[in-house]
């Protein structure tokens, strides 16, 4: 019989909303997303200086993950927790810009304040750095929401003792239209890792 594994915790950023574990925690009427995830970030007093270097997709993914793992009391030396995250345009958003700058012959200078947070594995980068993550880490691209292939992915992480919990979801940002789903998975836990329930609290909001 295959070992069952649940959910912990959830978040969703989204619609100038957060919620975690469903409870509405902050909404802003800013539609500039910018404006919006400063503001969140001064909400969740998140004290992390390179977070205003970064590109949108890697606040986004960020301050998601930064919201569930503050409040879990990890370890300061090293947590085994594993990154599988996803989205469908993967730095989509901040490659256009970088474009821009290349093809604008009357002021050609590609800023490397540009691109240097270009890549999806620098959200993962940034997110480990901060709390201490030294397991494996990865990053799908998908038409869409996949919650088949995540719930297996980190299913067998866990299985397979790669990891003790598995941070992974949804996180997706281009031309100011966002979408963050960042849940934890672990042995304990409420609501059993199944796909219809990881599809159910992805649609919460």
């Amino acid at each position: 019989m295959s070992e069952i594994f649940h959910i912990k915790s959830y978040c969703n950023i989204k619609n100038q909303t957060v919620s975690v574990n469903g409870e509405l925690l902050f909404s802003d009427n800013a539609e500039d997303f910018p404006a919006f995830i400063k503001k969140v970030y001064n909400f969740f007093k998140t004290d992390y200086s390179k977070f205003f270097k970064m590109d949108n997709l890697s606040k986004l993914a960020f301050l998601a993950a930064d919201i569930l793992l503050k409040n879990e009391g990890l370890n300061e030396e090293e947590n085994n927790i594993a990154l599988v995250f996803s989205n469908k345009a993967s730095s989509l958003d901040t490659d256009r810009k970088h474009q821009a700058a290349i093809e604008n012959e009357e002021e050609y200078f590609p800023s490397p304040a540009v691109f240097v947070y270009t890549l999806p594995n620098i959200c993962l980068g940034e997110i480990s750095i901060k709390h201490r993550l030294y397991s494996e880490n990865s990053f799908f691209i998908f038409d869409r929401f996949n919650a088949e292939h995540i719930q297996l992915y980190a299913n067998s992480l866990l299985r397979n003792k790669k990891a003790e919990k598995v941070l992974c979801g949804w996180v997706d940002f281009d031309e100011n239209s966002y979408d963050a789903f960042l849940y934890l998975v672990e042995k304990e836990g409420k609501i059993e890792h199944k796909t219809e329930e990881i599809t159910r609290l992805y649609n919460t909001l």
